[in-house]
């Protein structure tokens, strides 16, 4: 399914597509934010490690990008389209988002 934007996702959606398919959770909050806590299973993504993610990811698994609230996460979801990925979302309400609905359902 190729996509010349992202698609929007919520928390609901992405917690059950988290059981049923292969899916790549990527988080760009900061490290000490990511280290606290984030989505299981989630990748910190940062510009130091970009380039190493590019080059390893499957452009062709379902990716998500999370931030803290859903905004910063646009951007980085559109560049992921940019650079060949072919299904990427933006999780909307971001991890505070995913905090709210499943405060059980986190890793630190």
């Amino acid at each position: 399914m190729e996509q010349d934007t992202f698609i929007h996702m919520n928390v609901v959606e992405l917690e059950q597509q988290m059981g049923n398919k292969e899916i790549v959770v990527v988080d760009i909050r900061d490290a000490n934010s990511f280290a606290l806590n984030h989505i299981p299973g989630s990748i910190h993504l940062t510009n130091d490690n970009l380039g190493d993610f590019l080059r390893d990811a499957d452009f062709d698994v379902p990716t998500v990008v999370c931030c803290y609230h859903g905004i910063s996460s646009q951007q980085a979801a559109q560049f992921l389209i940019s650079q060949d990925f072919t299904e990427v979302y933006s999780l909307d309400g971001g991890f505070e988002g995913w905090q709210q609905a499943f405060p059980t359902l986190m890793e630190r």
